[in-house]
């Protein structure tokens, strides 16, 4: 069934992508948080732009933007969007506040901006049923560990190789918003993990033990859900 065409119906469709669109704001944000040298505001901003990103897409298919608006994709603002809060600040922050092997900072956030151009251009990005192909350039996720867990500088550069590698890969890694099995669980460790990386993030450098166990097992959690997934199709 094809969409209403309203002045209420356009309202809404604009609404959508103006939250969408926030997210460059965010990233400002983040990115002044970076120049400014406070590593904990630019973590908790780019998680406010995680939050933007997963509720955008699930209102545009209620409100069926696409149908509504099609003279304006939107895909292609989400995409730009993400890029800048998924990818480009996060490698910033990695160069700014995470330590790296002398003379591999660059290099290292250099691999880190160009292995996740093949993600965003990749067009079998995600699977059938919604997980997505590859490692999915969450860098901003990936930069939270690395600021709070506090590897070893060679660690930290291992780390990036391996995942920036895993964009070739047919692994699959969870979407927690489109993939339809476990969907209930998949949002209920989605948000506990995210509550508890605002804590810590907020408390750092304090790390009290149930948090840490907590953010740990939703963690743990979304390592199982990928394995088990990938497992699934190498068999088949």
């Amino acid at each position: 069934m094809s969409a209403t065409l309203t002045p209420f119906s356009k309202a809404k469709a604009w609404t959508v992508h103006a939250i969408t669109a926030s997210g460059a704001i965010l990233a400002l944000l983040a990115l002044l948080a970076v120049i400014e040298g406070r590593p904990q505001a630019c973590l908790l901003w780019l998680g406010a732009a995680l939050v933007v990103d997963g509720l955008d897409g699930t209102l545009a298919r209620k409100f069926e933007v696409k149908e509504v608006l099609p003279q304006f994709d939107g895909s292609v603002l989400d995409l730009v969007i993400d890029y800048l809060n998924y990818v480009f600040i996060p490698a910033i922050f990695v160069y700014r506040f995470v330590p790296l092997p002398d003379y591999c900072a660059l290099p290292a956030v250099g691999l880190i901006l160009l292995s996740s151009l093949f993600c965003f251009c990749n067009v079998n990005m995600k699977s059938h049923d919604y997980y997505f192909v590859g490692f999915p350039a969450a860098w901003n996720v990936v930069a939270v560990y690395l600021f709070l867990l506090d590897f070893h500088p060679w660690t930290t550069l291992l780390g990036i190789l391996v995942l920036a590698a895993l964009t070739l890969t047919r692994m699959k890694f969870l979407h927690p918003f489109r993939v339809r099995e476990f969907m209930p669980l998949n949002i209920a460790a989605t948000f506990v993990w995210m509550l508890c990386c605002a804590a810590l993030i907020v408390l750092y450098p304090r790390q009290p033990p149930l948090l840490m166990a907590l953010w740990l097992l939703a963690s743990a959690y979304f390592l199982g859900i990928c394995l088990w997934r990938s497992a699934r199709e190498w068999r088949s």
